[in-house]
């Protein structure tokens, strides 16, 4: 888990986050933009993503101090060493980049 905090220079909102959480990160297969303003998981949760190789990214936007707080979490043993050796043979010899690694975790939403 990793917690981020960044000045900005401008007050930003939810919306504006997202669409560049989603510009960024849209396209990536293992990363997911994890935000609800209700619910048991509002934010990333490192329980979830044991034994997956996913990342999970969350924000948080501060109105009254031109904050954003930018939230991770990933099981760094898959989507560490082990995990990353898989996608990069994966990737070399030319098959999809997620053969393999599509097991949603022990603790699966």
């Amino acid at each position: 888990m990793s917690t981020v905090h960044a000045s900005v220079t401008h007050p930003v909102d939810d919306k504006e986050l997202w669409r560049a959480y989603r510009s960024a990160y849209g396209e990536e297969p293992f990363v997911r933009i994890v935000h609800e303003s209700d619910g048991i998981h509002r934010e990333p949760e490192p329980k979830i993503l044991a034994g997956s190789n996913f990342c999970d990214l969350g924000f948080a936007s501060d109105p009254h101090g031109n904050r954003v707080v930018a939230l991770a979490a990933l099981d760094n043993l898959m989507k560490g060493a082990a995990g990353n050796a898989v996608q990069c043979f994966n990737i070399r010899h030319g098959v999809p980049e997620t053969t393999g690694l599509e097991f949603l975790g022990l603790h699966p939403i």
